[in-house]
This record gives C-alpha cells, sequence and structure tokens, in this order.
C-alpha cells in the first residue's frame, strides 16, 4: 500500500528511488507481459520495466495470434498492460541500463538514477533486426519490405514481390513466397554458400532468379509501387520487398553479469542461451520471447514468456517453502523503505485531513495506509479512537513510538487492504484514504474493504494526486518509478460509491493542494468525501 505523498518525503520530488520486488521483467511486449500475467496471479511482486521499443513497431498489425488476429501491435501491449495491472503488477515506462548481483538480490540501475532490486529478473528485451545496408530499405521496413511470410505473406498475395537474398539461409522461406504470389523475383545480392542446385530447383519451378547488387529500394510512383534498382543498371518493378535481416539480442544491460550467448543454427546471429525453463547461465535470471528463439511470431513469443514466468514462480515457491515462509512482497518493500531512512515523510497531518476533519464529532476513525502516523496522532489529540492500518510493521512501529511519546492511545493494524476481511469486519465513523493506494485484484477486494469499513452514517475520506497534465518522460533520460494504473484510483472508487447507490456524496473535486508540502511535482489534489446512508430508514 504506497503510503502518504503530503506527508512529503524529505527530499526534492528528483531524489533517487529504489524499489524492491520478487521478480524485475525487462521488456514490456508479449514475453515480458505474458510472464509478468503469470507471475502477478502467483501473488508475486513483478515490476515491468518498458522503454516502448518493441520489434514489431513499425508492423501496423500482427497475424498468426489466435484470438488477436490483425490486432495492431500496440493494441496488443495496451490490453497485456492492462491484465497485468488488474492483478496489481507494476508496468513501469523507463530503461533499464545495468544489471548486477549482489547479496540482497539483484540490482538493476534504471535510467534517471532510479532502482531495483530484485530475487529474480526475466530477460525479455527482443533482438534487433539489422538489415543489408541498402538504401531505402530501413524507411519501409515493417510495411512494404517484409521478411517472413507468415507475418505478412497474405497481405502481400499475388503482388509483385522482390526477395533479396543475402545468405544461404535467405531462401528458406522462398518455397512459402512462391506459393503465395506468382510474381515472385529473387535477388542474389552478394549471397555466399547457395547451392547451385538450390537455385536450379527455383527456376524449374518458374522463380526468376537474378544475380546482382541491389544498389537502391526507391518509390516508382504515386500508388505506393516499388522499384528495386540494381548496380549494373537493371531495374525491377515491386509492390514489396521480403528481405531477411541478421539480429542481434538486445543484451546490453546483462554484460555485467556474463549472460552466455551462442550462434543461431542460421548463422544470422545470436541468441541467450537457456535451459526448458528459461534459465540463463547466470542462477535467477531468466529468458524469453525472441531473445532466445529470434523466428518466433507474437503468439509463441507470448507462449514462450507465459511458460517461462510459472517456471519463476516455481523457483520462487520452492526458496520460500525451504525457507518455511510466504513472504509478501508490498511488505517487503515498504519495510526496507521504512528502514533506510529515519523519517520518510514530514510529520504534519495531510491538510485536507484537517480541512475536512476538524468539524466532525469525534468517533472511531480508521487511517489507511497510515504511514508514520501523522494523520492518525493528529486525530487522537482530538479525541477520535484510531485504528492505524499499514501494510509495514515498521511505519507502525514508528506510530506506536511516537504514540507513546505523546502520551497518546492509537491501535496500530498491520493489513494489506486486499487481505480477506482486512479490518476485522469492524466499522468506524471516518476512514481516511489520504494520497494512499493498494493493488488492483479483478475482484476488487480491497476496494470492497474501503468501503465496507464505514459505518452507517460515517464518513469516507479519500484524498490522491491529481495526475492529469503529467508530462510523459523520454525512457531513455527517466523511468517513471510507479504505476498509478495498477492500483485502485480514486476514480474507481468514486465509480463504486455512485453505482451502489447507498452513498451521498458530499465532496467531489479537484482542488489546489494544501500548503505545507515540501514537494512540488504535485500541484492539484483530487477530494471525495462521502457519507454511507441507512437505507432501511428512508
Amino acid at each position: 500500500m504506497t503510503e502518504h505523498a503530503h506527508e512529503t518525503p524529505e527530499h526534492p520530488p528528483h531524489q533517487s528511488i529504489v524499489r524492491r520486488c520478487d521478480v524485475a521483467v525487462i521488456g514490456g511486449s508479449a514475453a515480458g507481459l505474458a510472464a509478468a500475467l503469470q507471475l502477478a496471479r502467483q501473488r508475486r511482486s513483478v515490476i515491468v520495466v518498458d522503454d516502448g521499443t518493441p520489434r514489431n513497431a513499425p508492423a501496423a498489425h500482427m497475424h498468426g495470434y489466435l484470438g488477436r488476429e490483425g490486432t495492431p501491435p500496440e493494441a496488443m501491449r495496451t490490453i497485456g498492460r492492462a491484465e497485468v495491472r488488474s492483478y496489481g503488477g507494476n508496468v513501469l515506462t523507463g530503461r533499464v541500463l545495468a544489471v548486477r548481483n549482489e547479496d540482497d538480490g539483484f540490482h538493476l540501475a534504471l535510467s534517471g538514477g532510479h532502482g531495483l532490486v530484485a530475487r529474480r529478473v526475466l530477460a525479455a528485451t527482443g533482438i534487433v533486426d539489422e538489415l543489408p545496408d541498402i538504401e531505402g530499405l530501413a524507411e519501409r521496413w515493417g510495411r512494404q519490405v517484409i521478411n517472413c511470410p507468415f507475418c505478412h505473406g497474405w497481405e502481400v498475395r499475388d503482388l509483385r514481390v522482390v526477395q533479396i537474398v543475402t545468405a544461404a539461409m535467405g531462401l528458406h522461406p522462398t518455397p512459402l513466397m512462391r506459393h503465395l504470389t506468382d510474381q515472385l523475383t529473387v535477388v542474389l545480392h552478394g549471397a555466399t554458400g547457395i547451392e547451385p542446385a538450390a537455385v536450379q530447383a527455383l527456376v524449374a519451378a518458374g522463380v526468376p532468379v537474378v544475380e546482382g547488387a541491389v544498389r537502391r529500394v526507391a518509390n516508382a510512383g504515386p500508388d505506393g509501387s516499388l522499384v528495386v534498382e540494381l548496380a549494373d543498371g537493371r531495374s525491377l518493378p515491386a509492390d514489396a520487398i521480403l528481405a531477411g535481416a541478421r539480429f542481434r539480442p538486445r543484451v546490453e544491460m546483462l554484460a555485467g553479469l556474463g549472460i552466455d550467448t551462442a550462434a543461431h543454427p542460421s548463422g544470422l546471429g545470436q541468441l541467450v542461451k537457456v535451459d526448458s525453463t528459461g534459465r540463463t547461465s547466470v542462477e535467477g535470471v531468466f529468458a524469453a520471447g525472441n531473445l532466445t528463439d529470434p523466428s518466433a511470431q507474437v503468439l509463441p513469443a507470448a507462449a514462450n514468456g507465459s511458460w517461462v514466468g510459472a517456471q519463476i514462480a516455481f523457483s520462487l515457491a520452492a526458496e520460500d517453502a525451504t525457507a518455511g515462509v510466504r513472504p509478501s512482497g508490498v511488505a517487503i518493500e515498504w519495510d526496507s523503505r521504512y528502514g533506510d531512512q529515519e523519517r520518510m515523510w514530514s510529520a504534519n497531518p495531510n491538510g485536507t485531513l484537517v480541512a475536512e476533519a476538524t468539524d466532525l464529532p469525534p468517533g472511531r476513525a480508521l487511517d489507511i495506509g497510515a504511514g508514520e502516523g501523522a494523520d492518525a496522532l493528529w486525530l487522537a489529540e482530538r479525541g477520535w479512537q484510531v485504528t492505524a492500518s499499514d501494510v509495514s510493521s515498521r511505519a507502525l512501529g514508528r506510530i506506536r513510538a511516537e504514540a507513546e511519546r505523546r502520551g497518546l492511545d492509537v491501535r496500530t493494524l498491520h493489513r494489506d487492504a486486499n487481505e480477506p476481511a482486512a479490518y476485522a469486519d469492524e466499522t468506524y465513523d471516518l476512514v481516511s484514504l489520504q494520497y494512499g493506494s493498494f493493488q488492483r485484484t479483478p475482484e476488487q477486494r480491497g476496494l470492497r474493504n474501503l468501503l465496507d469499513a464505514v459505518a452507517v452514517g460515517g464518513t469516507l475520506l479519500v484524498v490522491s494526486h491529481d495526475l492529469t497534465g503529467l508530462e510523459p518522460a523520454d525512457p531513455a533520460e527517466q523511468t517513471r518509478m510507479y504505476d498509478p494504473q495498477a492500483y485502485v484510483g480514486i476514480d474507481d472508487i468514486a465509480a463504486e460509491i455512485a453505482a451502489s447507490g447507498d452513498w451521498r456524496v458530499d465532496v467531489h473535486e479537484t482542488r489546489p493542494r494544501p500548503p505545507g508540502a515540501i514537494s512540488t511535482h504535485h500541484v492539484n489534489d483530487i477530494v471525495l468525501r462521502a457519507v454511507r446512508l441507512d437505507r432501511h430508514r428512508e
């Protein structure tokens, strides 16, 4: 559960942030997101870091994916991110710069000076296609220039296709393309190692084969047709180009770990060596997707990610069973953050709580995500019977110590909002959630626990940052360290209240943050104050 943000850290907003998780996933396309979904459903804290540069970014649609045929790749990733977030998994926009292995886990250095510490790492960064150095290919890649008959062959059926072959393996897809169009021409562009018999077989099958270097690919007219110009002055008309590419795995960030790679059987590039479970040569580091199988389309890449995600879950479960523990990744993260510094927050009560609760008659209050307890202590000083709830035992220890120092009676409750009956089926006259959040679940257990804790006639007070207008960051320069969409937001709470019909909403508005906050990166707050009605008395 994320803590108060008005109880602001005593550091500027650009301070380096280090988060802990069970699994860090590098790369948020099909394989990475599929693995993250498996892990989130196993109650593992998982953080995906993605820099928005997937291999298939140039393609308008993906094909051969049962149930998602023809879906734009970015639409698939949007759906995948939402599915991961629906189980509380975080998907961060940013870039992993380096990974090193330390005694307490894998330390990932992120852009912007931030970091992650993870028990396991999954690399799902994919590969980079390296096209032949021919003018006009790169800018048409993924559209008029293709490399896979399964991915794009249907779309160019019956059209004029020129296949540029630069290596012996380049002829591997030629019979497939021949079946898709009777207007296929093969150009041997400096290719070596090609058996004469293979060329003769193509010619006998009706496929023209031209030997000669390609100078460039250019537009032939306003209709989108192309021309392939050879160095000797010849030219070939075309509607599409089939060009094989060399490739290299995107593993620069893993260089310090010494991950083993191997030559692909095609001779066109390298891949990351893994066993059948996705384990690399470094214990605790896994790889999935095109890193391990460059030929895999989106569907098998996602399937592989799902499989490897399950193997990571097995490895964590076995380790925990041996240790006799059932750790909460959320609690570990927050305990770590509280353990890293003497005080995280300002010790001032949140200004909106002060404004909204000053005139309420004291009763029983529940402060959810209490942090170091400034709100709970303020309420107790005004006669409220206060229960302070938080997922961090270290935070609650600080509340107890300060309450004892002030001579106040504050009950503490070590709870995750998503636990069954998180608040022991008790109800309160005031339930306060100040800049706090809890992870989403498909059935919204945490949201139900929050609303069920409010007594009939009681007040729910929720305050959240207004995130509208938040400028996107360049992933190469900055990693966004929190994923608001992975958590239940104030809009979700307001929508549930409105749908139930059991509440009177007194306030639901955006207003400037109260004075006294140290940080300035959030200017406005969204405030929701509602009262639970007694429908039986109406």
